[in-house]
């Protein structure tokens, strides 16, 4: 089964807490703090294995939850680093955030590695927090959380050579034809319903991938007809070959159909329309008068690459196969949407992570939000009045209790951070 798009979700791991804890050992009276800090937790990270073809494996399971680190030991002994959880995709693989549609990484080479969902930070000992002016902290930190959120998988085929057309054309019978691939095969229009790719041999020691796409019709661009979702695998192909029934045994007319299909890929991107092809005229062994083929040469322009062929009866397939290679070695790789950050810096807008909201609940409880705010809530430990007064003048410190004030708040009044609740105090 050909899977070509999947939203999973994930969760990179927790950080370990750090410990609070004391040396106690014999004629040492003063021997201060000893708590080690927790480990990171595991990231997520997608790598590129070039023998998988599909996103199969993402169907049956997805949700994906990383393993937190090992929390902070006596002796300021820190805890384990969680070894972070691999997933392995097809070449071609594009991952964006469901959220905002944000693309996360395109994957593209055999073993090529993406950092999704970044694991949390070990949380720090009371070993760490200790000064001139607090030598015996009686706090520490709880990890950081890792990140959560729901991406979605989409394969763009990496195919040299994509076979596309109107439906019931010949595709299949082709790559059937002129690799060990078995695609389905009927009398019936939308035969195939998901690409089938195929490994050629060209006869003088080249060889290159093929696809055989799904036929388009009118509309694809917008939405309508199978074509529409496999429009995207046609992207990574360097080679377009166009295969038109020159019978016209359906009634149909071979110029407007060749015409037709153009449209729909400059429609979905222009870009394609640039794309190094091949007219292949199909069905010869139908043909009932060879003019046509004239006419339709005039019609689509004499400085085309058109070659007609009978896939049913192997005529001229193999200078078509040479036609291909030779126009493959000549034609550029394909670039891809995102460009390796090793070789280019990427400069993104990102939001300030230390800016905050405040707003009213219902209740009428003053609600803060924000990332910085929040990530600070959660590696808290409130169980401990240290930790809690550190909590309150980092508020302070980010301006927090001032931007309340100007709310109108009151002492006495609530405040609430991720369902937490506190008494506003001046």
């Amino acid at each position: 089964m050909f899977i070509d798009q999947v939203k999973i979700s994930l969760k990179s791991g927790d950080g370990g807490n750090g410990l609070v804890a004391y040396r106690r050992e014999k004629y040492v009276p003063l021997g201060g703090p000893a708590g080690g800090d927790g480990g990171d937790g595991a990231s997520i990270i997608f790598e590129v294995d070039e023998g998988l073809r599909t996103l199969l494996d993402f169907r049956y399971q997805r949700h994906f939850k990383a393993k937190r680190g090992e929390n902070g030991m006596n002796s300021n002994m820190h805890g384990k680093n969680s070894e972070p959880l691999i997933l392995k995709v097809p070449p071609g693989t594009v991952i964006k955030k469901v959220e905002d549609g944000e693309t996360l990484a395109d994957l593209t080479t055999h073993g090529q590695q993406a950092v999704v969902a970044k694991g949390g930070r070990g949380g720090r000992g009371n070993s760490r927090f200790a000064s001139s002016r607090n030598p015996a902290p009686d706090f520490a930190e709880n990890g950081e959380p890792g990140e959560e959120f729901e991406v979605t998988l989409e394969l763009k085929l990496m195919a040299d050579v994509g076979l596309v057309g109107f439906p019931s054309v010949g595709k299949s019978t082709i790559l059937n034809s002129v690799s060990r691939a078995k695609p389905k095969i009927g009398a019936y229009h939308f035969t195939t319903i998901s690409p089938n790719l195929g490994v050629v041999q060209s006869g003088d020691g080249r060889s290159f991938v093929m696809a055989d796409l799904p036929g388009l019709i009118e509309g694809a661009a917008e939405g309508s007809g199978l074509g529409h979702q496999f429009l995207r695998h046609i992207e990574r192909t360097r080679v377009i070959v166009h295969v038109v029934d020159i019978s016209e045994m359906e009634g149909r007319d071979a110029v407007e159909d060749y015409h037709a299909i153009r449209r729909e890929l400059g429609e979905y991107n222009p870009v394609l329309l640039e794309r190094p092809e091949i007219i292949v005229l199909n069905k010869m062994d139908l043909l009932e008068d060879e003019e046509i083929i004239d006419l339709f040469t005039q019609e689509v322009g004499e400085d085309k690459e058109i070659l007609p062929i009978s896939a049913a009866t192997h005529e001229n397939l193999q200078p078509l196969l040479y036609k291909i290679a030779d126009t493959l070695d000549a034609a550029e790789e394909v670039e891809v949407e995102i460009d390796d950050t090793d070789e280019r810096v990427v400069y993104r807008h990102e939001k300030d992570p230390d800016a905050f909201k405040v707003s009213r609940d219902d209740d009428g409880a003053y609600v803060v939000s924000g990332p910085s705010i929040e990530r600070m809530f959660m590696m808290t430990d409130f169980n401990r009045d240290a930790a809690a007064r550190r909590f309150a003048r980092q508020m302070r410190s980010m301006g927090i209790d001032d931007a309340l004030r100007e709310k109108g708040i009151q002492a006495g009044d609530t405040v609430r951070i991720l369902g937490g609740e506190f008494e506003f105090v001046e």
